[in-house]
């Protein structure tokens, strides 16, 4: 199977495409948190890619294309943003400290569990940016030198966490203003966490969209200072 797909350009563009289609189909009938049909999608790809032996350059020959998307898409997030303006205009004080704090809860609980854990400082550095969006995380992993593999699965698990477990939290913790639901789920979740957001509402959606450019800017200058606590 997997020297008679080699040459083909289009496996892994399909194959994820399928995947997703199949996670959105088993999200709308089965009504739970754990089935967010990224999380259905990535593990259909990753049992299909080891029951039939493929490897994972074979696929990333065509699911590569889909980060062309990556950018565009996040920019699309804007449009319900500049819908709710007034609702920015009105609670700007309170969004800019909040993603702040968000920041600095995320960068100091990094450096503390890492610390309890005894891990490496090139895993502190990796796990740094892990709350922002990927073109950024990449970018801040870059200039942080470090393992820029570690970065990607810590971005996953960042932003499945927030889109399964956010509903959970907000009903647990009594949050029940939709500015601060989005917010806390952009700041921990970046775009992935954001997908959830616009399915609970507009203006969570519009928060969170928001959230993850202020928490990728604020990001950008904290992670250099906090990887200089090591």
């Amino acid at each position: 199977m997997n020297e008679l797909l080699k040459d083909s350009v289009y496996f892994g563009f399909v194959l994820t495409l399928l995947a997703y289609w199949l996670g959105t189909l088993a999200a709308k009938k089965i009504r739970f948190s754990l089935c967010n049909p990224l999380l259905i999608a990535t593990v259909l790809v990753v049992v299909f890619l080891l029951v039939f032996h493929i490897d994972v350059e074979t696929y990333q020959k065509g699911a590569n294309y889909l980060q062309h998307f990556l950018t565009p898409s996040t920019v699309c997030l804007a449009v319900p943003l500049y819908r709710k303006l007034q609702v920015l205009k009105d609670n700007l004080a309170a969004i800019l400290a909040g993603v702040l704090s968000g920041c600095l809860a995320s960068a100091l609980g990094i450096l503390f569990l890492c610390r309890l854990a005894g891990l490496d400082e090139i895993l502190y550095r990796s796990m740094l940016p892990k709350s922002i969006t990927t073109a950024m995380a990449l970018g801040v992993a870059e200039k942080l030198q470090a393992m820029s593999s570690i970065t990607i699965i810590g971005i996953m698990v960042a932003g499945f966490t927030g889109a399964i477990m956010a509903p959970v939290m907000f009903r647990i913790f009594r949050i029940q203003d939709p500015v601060a639901q989005g917010l806390a789920i952009g700041t921990c979740s970046h775009a992935l966490g954001t997908s959830r957001a616009v399915e609970i509402g507009e203006i969570q959606g519009a928060m969170s969209g928001l959230a993850i450019v202020v928490a990728g800017v604020i990001t950008v200058v904290l992670a250099p200072i906090m990887a200089g606590l090591w």
